[in-house]
């Protein structure tokens, strides 16, 4: 048995190349464990900070800004008063390039979202409409069990996780795996000998005496 067939779906590829192989990666897969712990740890403290007291996002990033802005207005007012430097604050500008760019980009991607609403709503593409269907189910669903701080932060955990204990471990699941589909086969095949053929040559038998 070579290498790739005792790897899980006979894939050539490690996982930090599946992940795309970049900064995300390394992330993803703790090749720097400051940052990532970091992440960890600053998501930890939102979700509580969040679940525990009254504030909402909306009213957290206000107060944050609130303070931030005041700050700059008391250190700015000050400097003139003391004749020392201003705020390091750079003066940010959005080129016009940078806007076309983002304008494209949002305009191709609303005018596929609407052609494919069109199509579902015309009943031009029924395996669409199937995976909408469906994505939307599972949304209200997950919707339903938890609140959206929760699922954000249980989905960072798991992003931050998994990845690097699959990782980790990669040949022993594999392994696990692989002889777990080995005995589902085995006994959808076993299945099928015992009792579709049998039901099959049951149905024969009464249509042959009718």
């Amino acid at each position: 048995m070579s290498s790739s067939d005792r790897l899980l779906f006979n894939r050539q590829t490690s996982v930090h190349e599946i992940l795309g192989g970049g900064r995300l990666a390394d992330l993803i897969l703790w090749r720097h464990k400051n940052v990532t712990m970091g992440i960890l740890i600053i998501t930890l403290a939102s979700w509580v900070m969040f679940e525990r007291s009254n504030y909402t996002l909306l009213s957290y990033l206000s107060n944050v800004l609130l303070l931030l802005l005041i700050i700059l207005f008391l250190w700015a007012k000050s400097a003139q008063i003391l004749n020392r430097p201003t705020p390091p604050i750079p003066h940010l500008q959005l080129s016009e390039e940078t806007i076309n760019e983002a304008a494209a980009l949002f305009h191709d991607r609303i005018n596929t979202l609407l052609s494919i609403s069109h199509d579902i709503a015309l009943a031009k593409d029924p395996k669409m409409f199937v995976k909408v269907a469906a994505y939307l189910v599972m949304i209200s669903v997950i919707g339903s069990l938890t609140d959206l701080r929760t699922l954000c932060y249980t989905s960072v955990f798991l992003v931050l996780t998994v990845p690097a204990s699959y990782e980790r471990y990669e040949e022993h699941v594999d392994s696990v795996l692989l002889k777990g589909n080995m005995k589902l086969k085995q006994l959808c095949i076993r299945f099928d000998e015992e009792c579709i053929k049998k039901v099959r040559k049951w149905i024969l038998e009464k249509n042959k005496l009718s």
